[in-house]
């Protein structure tokens, strides 16, 4: 009996033994991953990014009045085209105008005295004190006159340029300070679009390029050239400001508009379904030697169909672009079919950046 307990224990353990090396083996006879692969190379990739921007007037001022008074003339109606140096509104200036009668009369006793006192002193009639003390006198006098004029020129509001006016803010015999708003002046004819990108997309816009400009009330598309990049891109967005001038179409200042970028280069592009996202960088599937290979990548512009690749893969590289989930790093896989870039190289709808 014992015998025969030993000789049953002994078969159970054999047929284990071979029961796990069988599944051993099927797994090590597992086949390979199939999946289908293009070849790297670089090709036109035109990208078109969408950004949002502003409208303004070439030039824009708020009219404030520099000194507190009454003002006696108002000249600004609404809506109306003005020239440069036109009379905009005036404040109070009698009591500014009796100062300076008031210097001019002193002015002319002075002077009558300075040259009295010169003639004299040819003749060695004054000594030279009296005829300085004289001398400075018209030249206070006329010091005190330059500074009752300027503050006279502060009561006069000029148009600083030929524009259009906005709506009037205040009355005619309104009392007035520095802080109140009479109206505005913009430079209508010409208009600039103010815009920010991203610094990824940096490259794409540079001075005297054009770019496309649409409005949210039209499907017209218009023409601006790039005249400013800002030198700093902004710490806290990450954007560069950047400023266009409208060459053709009109837009209202102020108004919203879309801005469309577009660049094609030379760039190897692959398919958005080759690129496995990681933690640190992104990656993509390499065949090498019919073994999978996990090469990091430096992605660049992406659009709803492809990525641009910056660094990590070389011209001729094969790339796994489908069937990568079943990819075992540096495990064997079977080609199933080349893909050629045709479909990949077409242009992908505009991308929108907010």
């Amino acid at each position: 009996m014992n015998n025969l307990r030993h000789f049953v224990i002994i078969l159970f353990v054999t047929l284990g033994i071979f029961s796990c090396k069988s599944k051993t083996d099927k797994m090590k006879e597992k086949p390979p991953a199939m999946v289908d692969v293009m070849i790297a190379e670089r090709a036109n990739f035109p990208s078109s990014v969408e950004v949002n921007g502003s409208a303004l007037s070439e030039e824009m001022v708020e009219l404030h009045p520099e000194i507190s008074g009454r003002l006696t003339l108002l000249n600004i109606p609404d809506g109306a085209t003005v020239t440069k140096g036109a009379i905009l509104a005036k404040i109070n200036d009698a009591e500014l105008q009796a100062q300076l009668e008031q210097q001019k009369v002193q002015l002319d006793l002075a002077t009558k005295t300075e040259q009295r006192l010169k003639k004299l002193l040819a003749v060695n009639g004054v000594n030279q004190s009296e005829y300085d003390a004289a001398l400075s006198q018209v030249n206070t006098i006329n010091a005190t006159m330059n500074v009752l004029n300027a503050q006279i020129d502060k009561t006069v509001i000029r148009a600083p340029f030929s524009g259009r006016l906005g709506l009037r803010m205040v009355s005619p015999g309104a009392y007035v300070t520095p802080q109140t708003l009479l109206g505005t002046l913009q430079e209508a004819d010409n208009v600039k679009i103010d815009f920010t990108v991203p610094e990824s997309y940096a490259d794409m816009v540079a001075v005297g390029n054009g770019v496309t400009i649409q409005t949210n009330g039209s499907d017209d598309k218009l023409t601006a050239l790039v005249s400013a990049i800002e030198p700093q891109i902004n710490t806290a967005t990450r954007n560069l400001k950047i400023r266009a001038l409208l060459k053709s179409g009109k837009v209202r200042p102020g108004a919203f508009v879309k801005v469309l970028l577009n660049k094609e280069r030379q760039s190897i592009v692959v398919p958005s379904n080759a690129i496995i996202p990681d933690a640190v960088s992104n990656q993509v599937v390499v065949i090498k030697q019919n073994k999978a290979v996990l090469v990091n990548v430096e992605t660049g512009i992406r659009n709803a169909d492809v990525i641009e690749i910056l660094s990590g893969l070389n011209p001729g590289d094969t790339i796994a672009v489908s069937g990568i989930l079943f990819v075992r790093p540096n495990a064997p896989v079977k080609i199933r079919k080349v893909l050629s870039q045709g479909k990949e190289n077409t242009p992908a709808p505009k991308q929108i950046v907010k």
